[in-house]
């Protein structure tokens, strides 16, 4: 923590915090910019765990990992942070080797010269989740304010979660002392303005929050622009500009663009770009593949009619989400995505779930992969390949790594993969059995490709890089080559029925339908969306 005594500002530096401060009602360097930073670049995430790639992106906007990053952990409520706190845990894991914690909640201290000059040299400053009131107590109207605009105005990064994200626009929501179920607080409605004309939300997905926004802000601010994302997701802010990065989805309200059936709002997905003064899409990632809209409802034409079977897809490339959709759904009434509810009894591919959970527990140093079990003395290791066992193998599995690492299998799964991939929804039964969504399917396959964070807390390895070099990423899965590189295959069922998971490594490529009936083909229709997507129409 950084305590330093005041002196006066400088002339230049007061110039310069005026020229940058919000509201300053003065003239911007071209080009002219209505709601984001004229210079650098503002990320708002959502809450939750960020995975690699949005810690991989701030770090570099910051100017790379010898750039100086101040850590803002101000909003969790706390008097003191340590210097190696554990919030500064995950930029450091992901490559930045500066992190300096600045907190007070003494606003003469936020107030000084010496503690701003903290930041004269940041390339980054982050923006810790808590509740948002701390941070307009301490900082609001202070030089240090002024200071995190100077971040800005040099071409560095500004950026939060949760919390942190609300703080970076103009008003803030969800900053009443009582509780960030008031959604709107006198007194606390003015945030440090990073956002201009922008109110933001977050973890509207995992708390079902998508309705407050359009039930209480929008009717009274018209003016304003609605914007949220789920966790994990961010909006990357350049100019006017944003470009959606991360595990899902997000949200915008008070558009110009017709909102989606049904539901005040419209969504975007990672890879689409929008543009926050004109208030429009600028780009859908989707319109970047061969999958339309029209070819995917050919593929699924047979569920979604009156009392027939229901199916949801998901379809992701290089971090873009390019179909993301669901047939027979019914209107959820707090808006929540057809594509993230219902869940959907997995069946066979439960089985990677139940690969990881065995491995970590080989790690800690609980079990042997290679160990024969009760179930006819077959080694987890033979029950994880075993397709044709179906439930019954996965109950042999579940069964034994709970016995062998004497925790509930459904806590060692909730701590060790959940928590990490920030799978909120998703719930496995004691016998192994897994109940998803597509969506937080894509969250385990982003997971998969980046699996240190499964291992942050195993005992058996010297760090968490060497013990998930130590994983074997295939195991419980049908590997084989298509569409000329890996791919990794799950199924409901031994002959591919009711559901498909499937991913292509080597082009970044997920696949993953998942359907209410016995008697879809989950692997004829997700071969149908993988050919059309690696090798395009046929009239080409």
């Amino acid at each position: 923590m950084i305590r330093l005594r005041s002196r006066a500002l400088p002339l230049a530096l007061i110039l310069a915090c005026c020229l940058s401060a919000p509201h300053a009602g003065l003239a911007q360097s071209a080009p002219a910019t209505r709601v984001g930073p004229p210079r650098g670049a503002v990320m708002v995430v959502g809450g939750g765990v960020m995975g690699p790639d949005l810690l991989a992106k701030f770090i570099e906007l910051a100017g790379g990992p010898d750039a100086l990053i101040i850590d803002v952990p101000t909003a969790g409520g706390d008097s003191v942070y340590p210097a190696d706190w554990r919030g500064t845990r995950a930029l450091k894991q992901a490559g930045a080797r500066n992190v300096v914690v600045l907190h007070t909640t003494d606003r003469k201290v936020a107030d000084s010269e010496a503690f701003a000059a903290a930041l004269a040299r940041a390339g980054g400053v982050w923006f810790e989740g808590g509740r948002q009131w701390h941070l307009v107590d301490s900082y609001a109207g202070t030089r240090a304010e002024r200071a995190f605009h100077d971040v800005l105005a040099r071409g560095g990064v500004v950026g939060g979660s949760s919390a942190g994200a609300s703080i970076l626009s103009s008003y803030v929501l969800r900053g009443a002392r009582a509780g960030n179920g008031v959604i709107m607080a006198p007194g606390y409605e003015t945030g440090f303005g990073f956002l201009r004309g922008v109110a933001i939300d977050q973890h509207v997905v995992a708390r079902e929050r998508l309705r407050d926004l359009a039930d209480s802000l929008m009717p009274r601010r018209p003016d304003l622009l609605g914007i949220s994302e789920d966790e994990g997701t961010a909006w990357i802010v350049r100019g006017d500009t944003a470009e959606i990065m991360g595990r899902n989805k997000a949200f915008v309200y008070g558009g110009r663009d017709a909102t989606d059936a049904g539901v005040p709002f419209l969504t975007l997905w990672p890879g689409d770009r929008y543009d926050l003064a004109r208030r429009r899409v600028t780009h859908r990632a989707s319109g970047e593949s061969p999958l339309s809209a029209a070819f995917v409802d050919s593929v699924f034409a047979g569920f979604g009619g009156a009392g027939g079977p229901t199916a949801t897809v998901l379809v992701a490339r290089r971090g873009k989400v390019l179909v993301d959709r669901g047939y027979g759904i019914p209107p959820h009434p707090r808006y929540m995505p057809a594509t993230t509810v219902p869940n959907y009894p997995l069946g066979g591919l439960s089985r990677g779930y139940l690969a990881i959970a065995a491995q970590l527990a080989a790690l800690d140093g609980k079990l042997s992969l290679d160990q024969p079990t009760g179930d006819g003395g077959r080694t987890i290791r033979e029950l994880l390949g075993d397709e044709q066992g179906g439930a019954r193998s996965l109950q042999a599995m579940a069964a034994e790594i709970a016995a062998r690492s004497g925790t509930p299998l459904a806590t060692v799964v909730e701590r060790r993969i959940f928590g990490p991939i920030g799978a909120h929804k998703t719930v496995i039964a004691p016998d192994g059995a897994v109940q998803s969504s597509v969506d937080e399917l894509y969250r385990w396959s982003l997971g998969l490709d980046a699996p240190a964070g499964f291992v942050r807390d195993t005992s058996g390895a010297a760090t968490p890089r060497d013990a998930a070099a130590a994983l074997d990423l295939q195991l419980g899965w049908n590997a084989d080559r298509a569409f000329g590189g890996r791919r990794l295959a799950e199924y409901g069922t031994a002959d591919g029925r009711r559901n498909a998971f499937v991913r292509y490594p080597g082009a970044g490529a997920v696949v993953i339908v998942l359907t209410s009936s016995d008697d879809a083909d989950a692997r004829a229709l997700a071969r149908r969306l993988a050919e059309r997507l690696f090798t395009g129409p046929a009239d080409r």
